[in-house]
């Protein structure tokens, strides 16, 4: 039996706007979404900000109904029995809330542990493994308002847990926190799968995602654009070479001539703070287009420029590109291409 199936899975919102006569708009969030999870699988769901991924993962755990479609845990229909699945699943979410910052981290475990129904003589056992799971031994008395945001992060997870879920939703838990925590979150949730927690994710931090995901779906405009494992994601650019720009100032404009250069496949820009990191992929030893793509940039004031091995970022950044249509793409769904090709033999 599968941990989670979602079929053709679609979320409308419903507005009204305007006045004296109101309007009625829709807006489709999730558009036919698909994909399957096995047993024990760590599985990522990637995609820019407003993809569908936090409506996505809210219809799998029973928070939305889905307009359409279906989706099931451990075989529970979602709308049909949503009990049943929510004595299944845990739901972790990035940021401050779900804790009581006035509470310890005991009490907030042991309030937490009578919501989800765990007997009074199995607390004080399983509260202690969960501790120690996370990391909090010793520091479990103190209250949460002098946690740091990625022992909060920890006593989520811990939370999360407390249950013995056989599904676990991580929805960006390391939005926000350092690298030092970061590391130890991802260790932790490493961990679970290992012990056989299935496991799904989101995150936008392409490294976190190769390192602990066994397969990956991209999502984009509400759909599934590419499903398959890190490496058959990243086979996607691996004809390609990437060059980075270190650059102060670069704005729309120039950043679509780069585009317009003959031979250049993707582009994109990073803010770090006044400096700009613009990563431009191009062709198999396209080493001759360094010179037109840095006249593209002519009047900005350069840095580093180095060349690289394409990453899952880079995979990831053509993907949405091409789903998007900012790569130059005319085609706004790339099912039988992208998709098409990764997900052909990688599939649960």
């Amino acid at each position: 039996m599968l941990a989670i199936e979602a079929d053709a899975l679609r979320r409308t919102y419903t507005s009204r706007t305007g006045w004296p006569r109101s309007r009625r708009t829709e807006t489709e969030a999730v558009r036919g979404v698909t994909f399957e999870v096995a047993p024990g699988e760590l599985f990522g769901l990637l995609g820019p900000n407003g993809a569908g991924k936090t409506t996505t993962i809210k219809m799998l755990n029973t928070l939305l109904l889905p307009t359409s479609g279906t989706a099931r845990v451990f075989g529970h229909d979602v709308a049909r029995d949503p009990v049943a699945v929510r004595r299944r699943i845990g739901y972790v979410f990035g940021g401050d809330r779900g804790l009581y910052d006035r509470l310890s981290a005991l009490d907030n475990l042991r309030y937490f542990a009578e919501l989800y129904g765990v007997g009074a003589r199995d607390q004080k056992r399983r509260i202690a493994e969960l501790l120690d799971l996370v990391g909090l031994v010793g520091r479990e008395k103190e209250r949460v308002e002098g946690y740091s945001r990625g022992m909060r992060q920890r006593l989520h997870i811990a939370r999360g847990l407390l249950h013995h879920p056989d599904v676990l939703f991580l929805d960006e838990p390391s939005i926000g926190v350092d690298p030092v925590a970061a590391r130890d979150l991802r260790r932790t949730v490493a961990d679970l799968a290992a012990a056989g927690t299935t496991v799904l994710l989101t995150t936008h931090y392409m490294a976190e995602a190769d390192e602990l995901c066994d397969r990956i779906a991209v999502i984009a405009g509400g759909r599934v654009r590419a499903l398959g494992t890190p490496g058959s994601l990243k086979s996607l650019v691996r004809e390609r070479d990437v060059l980075e720009i270190e650059a102060y100032g670069v704005d729309a404009e120039r950043l679509d001539r780069v585009r317009r250069v003959p031979g250049v496949r993707g582009v994109s820009a990073e803010d770090r703070g006044a400096l700009q990191t613009v990563t431009v992929q191009t062709g198999r030893g396209a080493s001759d287009l360094h010179g037109p793509v840095l006249a593209a940039l002519d009047g900005v004031r350069i840095g580093r420029v180095t060349s690289r091995e394409p990453s899952l970022e880079d995979a990831y950044i053509a993907i949405v590109e091409e789903a998007t249509g900012k790569s130059g793409s005319t085609s706004g769904d790339v099912h039988g291409g992208v998709h098409g090709g990764v997900s052909e033999g990688v599939s649960a």
